[in-house]
């Protein structure tokens, strides 16, 4: 039977319109790709993965939406399987595997084992410990996972009631959860699929021990989970089996399995897990910088205590590359922000909504074209922003990666000193980033309207998976009080020698404030001859984040303001200073010769988009830049009208901008967000030739209780389901 639909066009040629838009900006977009994604020969390695997944049938995403949640956890499964599998076939070395996962887009419940899993275990354990576990999990012989927050704890590590105690006559130590909110909670990988875990627990030694508890522990001796026998020396990591190999039944006195349904992840099992009085020998524990002494049973630190972090610090870091980057397998995965903006960027170039008011009047024989929906300024308002903002979240992801690898090697030769800024960084960057990127994603939906909200967008996956970042490995308010800690004690120490020379960025910005308080008079972003300042800007950011700092300082230190008074401050801080590294690495990349060197106008039109994420962000903000006389009240009467001047200049640039990206149709999985801009096509495609519920013939009349028409079945398959 003939589908006169076939022979139906769209009204507007999408293909034609993105074409005219490519052609319109000279941008140079291979040589942009490249420079973006240099590292380990991005390109190059996605297209040759993608050219292997395409062929496997198990990766065809056309009905993935249409799944239950236990069918969305076999399939995850069953690809993370495939992928190991193909590993072998192709010879494909680890980079290769990551870019799989990337590609597969999709939470693997392999996914913590190669990221906590592994890292913890090289990170704190000893080379024995290494010896021994390292060669099980890269064969995948075991799967790992991080057992870290509890039901009745997440960001408070410190406040975990999962139990240690050692046993020194049996040399062993007794994992145990004293309460139901001691239950291992959320824990990805855990809850169907792992065979161990690590399990971060409160270390627990008989008072017999020669060992002091630390400051913390010891201020707090009424600990609900201890007993007058015992001590508590904080948080320390144990390996643990919690499944049988062969039977992968739950191993005796562990209650574990999965939490159930939750937004976005549907294909990770998120577990929960109890124990009750598990043994396990000494060696459980990573002793790379804490052991029990076998000789007095007191507890050996080396180095800095809260190494015991550094996996978490490891995961804040990478989520940080991960608010630019679409799924959390390796700091190479795609922007997350990018992709959404790509979708937004191309379908409102493709979408035409409304006349011009002011365009010349139509006639029956020269009707007006409608208005593309990227040239309404409260549109563009919008996305143009956020596509700025993904090179910014770019610059700095590169920043976070170098930093966390250069202090990497630091602590390696025993040198602890660039933790905390580590820490402080990698919280304050894991709030504000995860929050832009995850309000981003919902701003590119709604700017959209009505077909964003459809599946064929290709952000409903996103949206949800993401929307657990602003929450997981640090809750985006209370992580941002370690930063405001961090920087209250960096101006306590300023304050107190303030003329002495530095080389640590945090005390430059600092003292640079307090030597230039007296006098200071707000720069102005805008030159003599009307231009924007690109170092103006970076002062202004700087001034700011050093001027909120100063006020904590002396809420908290000179004025002795109660901590918990003082917390929306001290959260409105960590963004400020957060938001200064954003704006100052985007300004120093744009002088390194990487970007330099790149052919015009590419340098100009990454400088237009530094500008637009500075420009906006002042706008957003305007009274906290104001009241800190970081911006005269004269520059923000002109800040509308600059930002709008900034915009037009970016407008024709867009498409071609989020081309540079490089992101796969295959990966994006929308029909609004096509390289061909095919967008009402594949929309009706989907619809009307894909959707396997009008596949389906149902009875609607409600005197029978047949739902499916023809099948006699009053409902008895759905309720055998419910």
């Amino acid at each position: 039977m003939t589908d006169f639909t076939d022979n139906l066009k769209p009204r507007y040629d999408g293909a034609a319109i993105l074409e005219a838009e490519r052609s319109a900006s000279v941008l140079g977009i291979d040589e942009l790709s490249k420079h973006l994604l240099s590292r380990d020969d991005f390109l190059g390695r996605q297209e040759k993965v993608l050219k292997v997944l395409r062929k496997e049938k198990l990766f065809n995403k056309d009905q993935q939406l249409n799944l239950s949640r236990p069918e969305r956890y076999h399939l995850g499964l069953a690809r993370a399987k495939a992928i190991r599998r193909l590993v072998r076939r192709e010879a494909w070395d680890h980079e290769d595997y990551k870019m799989a996962e990337y590609l597969n887009d999709e939470m693997s419940p392999f996914h913590l084992h190669m990221t906590m899993f592994v890292t913890t275990i090289r990170e704190q354990g000893s080379p024995a410990q290494n010896k021994s576990w390292m060669p099980r999990i890269l064969d995948y012989d075991i799967i790992g996972c991080y057992a870290q927050s509890e039901l009745g704890h997440g960001s408070n590590v410190k406040g975990l009631e999962t139990e240690a105690r050692w046993d020194p006559v049996a040399q062993e130590f007794e994992i145990h959860s004293p309460h139901l909110t001691a239950s291992k909670w959320w824990n990805g990988g855990m809850g169907r699929t792992a065979t161990h875990a690590i399990v971060v627990a409160q270390l627990l030694l008989p008072k017999s021990s020669t060992a002091q508890p630390s400051t913390t522990d010891s201020e707090n001796p009424s600990r609900s989970h201890t007993t007058s026998e015992y001590v508590p020396y904080g948080p320390q990591t144990f390996i643990v089996q919690i499944r049988d190999k062969k039977s992968h039944q739950p191993m005796q006195g562990i209650a574990v399995g999965d939490i159930g349904p939750k937004y976005g992840y549907a294909s990770m099992d998120n577990g929960y897990m109890l124990f009750d009085r598990v043994r396990v020998p000494k060696s459980a524990m990573l002793s790379r910088y804490a052991e029990v002494s076998d000789e007095t049973g007191a507890l050996i630190r080396r180095g800095h205590p809260a190494v015991v972090y550094g996996s978490l610090t490891f995961v804040r870091g990478q989520i940080i590359m991960h608010a630019r980057h679409v799924t959390p397998f390796s700091d190479m995965n795609w922007l997350v922000l990018a992709r959404a903006v790509t979708v937004a960027v191309r379908y409102c170039a493709v979408r035409r909504q409304f006349q011009d008011r002011d365009g010349v009047a139509p006639t029956h024989s020269r009707p007006q074209d409608e208005v593309q929906v990227l040239d309404y300024p409260t549109v563009q308002i919008r996305i143009l922003p956020l596509l700025a903002a993904t090179f910014a979240l770019h610059y700095t992801g590169e920043y976070m990666y170098n930093l966390y690898h250069q202090s990497r090697r630091t602590i390696e030769e025993g040198d602890f000193g660039p933790l905390a800024a580590l820490h402080s960084a990698s919280s304050g960057l894991k709030s504000l980033c995860t929050t832009i990127a995850a309000d981003g994603i919902e701003t590119c939906r709604r700017a959209m309207g009505g077909h964003g909200f459809g599946g064929g967008s290709g952000l409903v996956g996103l949206n949800a998976d993401y929307l657990s970042k602003p929450t997981v490995e640090g809750d985006n308010w209370m992580i941002t009080q370690q930063v405001a800690a961090y920087l209250i004690k960096k101006t306590t120490e300023c304050v107190q020698n303030v003329a002495s020379a530095t080389q640590d960025p945090t005390e430059e910005l600092l003292k640079d404030y307090l030597r230039g308080r007296a006098q200071h008079t707000p720069p102005s972003f805008l030159a003599a001859d009307g231009s924007i300042d690109d170092d103006a800007l970076v002062q202004i950011f700087r001034w700011r984040a050093a001027a909120l700092a100063y006020a904590a300082y002396q809420a908290r230190v000179e004025e002795k303001k109660p901590w918990t008074s003082l917390m929306i401050q001290l959260h409105n801080l960590s963004h400020a200073y957060s938001y200064h590294i954003l704006v100052s690495t985007f300004r120093t990349a744009l002088s390194s010769s990487s970007v330099t060197s790149l052919s015009n106008p590419t340098p100009s039109v990454l400088r237009t988009c530094f500008r637009l994420f500075a420009l906006h962000t002042l706008s957003q903000s305007a009274s906290s830049f104001l009241l800190t006389s970081s911006i005269s009240a004269s520059d923000l009467q002109v800040l509308d009208a600059k930002i709008l001047e900034v915009m037009g200049e970016l407008r024709p640039h867009a498409v071609k901008l989020v081309d540079a990206w490089a992101v796969p149709d295959w990966l994006l999985d929308s029909a609004l967000g096509r390289y061909d801009g095919k967008v009402y096509e594949d929309l009706f495609e989907r619809a009307h030739r894909k959707n396997p519920l009008n596949r389906t013939t149902f009875n609607v009349d409600w005197r029978s209780e047949e739902v499916v028409l023809g099948s006699g079945d009053g409902g008895r398959q759905l309720l055998a389901k419910l």
